[in-house]
């Protein structure tokens, strides 16, 4: 009995020592929130400290990571979407308690639903066949993420029998599913490299989609439509600092939401670990320095891997740069409801990039970037259109382009100017809605 009391006792002391130490602090600096993490250093500690803020549509304005031996400290800046600080105690006691148990992983909960998982060529329209063939086969998408990029497409949608609310586990109707959907991936020209699978693994949502393109390896693709043109290109620069035995990489794109996420995310996945980084924000360019080696402890080797990892890491940029008109659909969910949207978007020329999907309480509450046929921003008359025959108070615009407010003069920027009235939403609404979604809060209205 006294030897199982020491064993208890060492056990919690090893507890004590590799639980991540976490600090709010919001006196230290005038602008941002303080965030400081201390914990035990093991591979891809980083990117789920990360993972935890980025999910709380937190902006991480500065940063500084360090590892000194076995110990790792990481300081973020952040703020909500309108750059104040957070104030909010139920969010600032989630955000501890998260960071607080960062070594034990937090994967969306989905354990109701079962998973999906698509890759392949994109086309217009496709969407809309990948919603038809799950509403035909009786299955409610509870949530989805679409990106696209380079000419591919990666999905992660989550599904229930739309007759029980349960998850999907006939063995005989998922392989209808995956067989009836890679035929729609494969269409006349995708024969190999479609793919359908239902996923077993309990992988970050945004990561996963990381690195199912990854895999299919979209960073190596040349894009089919024609991109926006834009005055924030990705720039990355990979240099070896020899005295120091570190690889040295440079990241600077347009500053957003989760860019530190996706750049960290795809070192992580690649094998790398980072020792030491850097974040900073200019204006509305972000610099992201990291100083990273293999797990072996040595740094890249050779020319070919210094530009595989600039092709990877632009492409992880480019994922999730939204390109087109942002959409917003809320409204009482119904089986075909995708199905019904998706293909009305279809049908008056508008390509979705990249998707949203979620419901709750019987509501659907979804996002939809969507250009012309050509990769182009869309014509507003057909936006308006699309909206009328889909519900004006349930589609609603939330963002355009940046070329289309300068392109025709003051009557469009004074539009622009009403719209963005609307886009500014309060971390009050956006964190509550995540804690609402992580079952933490009973509502967030």
């Amino acid at each position: 009995m006294e030897w199982s009391a020491c064993v208890d006792e060492y056990e919690k002391l090893v507890i004590r020592m590799t639980t991540p130490r976490v600090v709010i602090d919001n006196a230290v600096c005038p602008t941002s929130t303080v965030v400081k993490v201390d914990s035990a250093r093991k591979h891809g500690i980083l990117l789920e400290a990360v993972q935890v803020l980025t999910d709380l549509n937190l902006s991480i304005k500065k940063a500084y990571v360090s590892a000194d031996g076995r110990w790792f400290m990481d300081v973020f800046h952040v703020t909500d979407l309108n750059g104040n600080k957070l104030t909010d105690e139920s969010v600032i006691n989630y955000i501890e308690q998260s960071l607080g148990s960062v070594h034990y992983g937090q994967p969306n909960d989905f354990s109701g639903s079962t998973a999906l998982e698509l890759t392949g060529t994109d086309r217009i329209g496709l969407l809309s066949e990948v919603f038809a063939v799950l509403s035909d086969l009786q299955c409610s998408v509870a949530d989805a993420k679409v990106w696209t990029h380079n000419g591919r497409i990666a999905s992660l949608i989550h599904v229930k029998d739309s007759n029980s609310g349960a998850r999907i586990e006939d063995v005989q109707l998922i392989s209808v599913i995956e067989a009836r959907l890679r035929n729609v991936l494969k269409g006349d020209n995708d024969i190999r490299s479609a793919k359908t699978s239902v996923s077993m693994a309990v992988t970050h949502t945004e990561r996963r989609l990381h690195q199912m393109m990854f895999a299919d390896r979209d960073y190596e693709r040349k894009p089919i439509l024609e991109s926006v043109p834009t005055n924030s290109p990705v720039v990355v620069t990979v240099q070896n600092w020899v005295e120091r035995g570190y690889s040295v990489v440079n990241v600077q794109a347009k500053d957003r939401t989760k860019l530190l996420f996706d750049v960290v995310c795809t070192l992580t996945d690649m094998g790398y670990i980072v020792f030491h980084a850097t974040v900073n924000t200019i204006g509305d360019r972000g610099y992201l320095e990291f100083y990273i080696r293999h797990q072996d402890g040595t740094p890249i080797s050779s020319e070919a891997e210094r530009q595989r990892v600039i092709l990877c890491l632009e492409a992880a940029v480019k994922r999730r740069a939204s390109e087109g008109v942002r959409l917003e659909l809320s409204t009482s969910d119904r089986q075909g409801l995708l199905a019904d949207v998706t293909r009305t978007f279809r049908e008056n020329g508008l390509n979705v990039t990249r998707a949203e999907v979620s419901t709750m309480k019987e509501t659907a509450q979804n996002v939809f970037y969507v250009t012309d046929v050509m990769g182009k921003p869309a014509d507003g008359k057909i936006i308006e259109s699309v909206r009328e025959k889909i519900g004006l108070s349930y589609l609603r615009v939330k963002e355009l382009p940046s070329l289309v407010y300068h392109k025709e003069g003051g009557e469009r920027d004074e539009q622009a100017v009403g719209m963005a009235g609307t886009v500014l939403l309060s971390l009050g609404s956006m964190v509550r809605k995540n804690l609402y979604n992580l079952g933490l809060i009973r509502s967030y209205s």
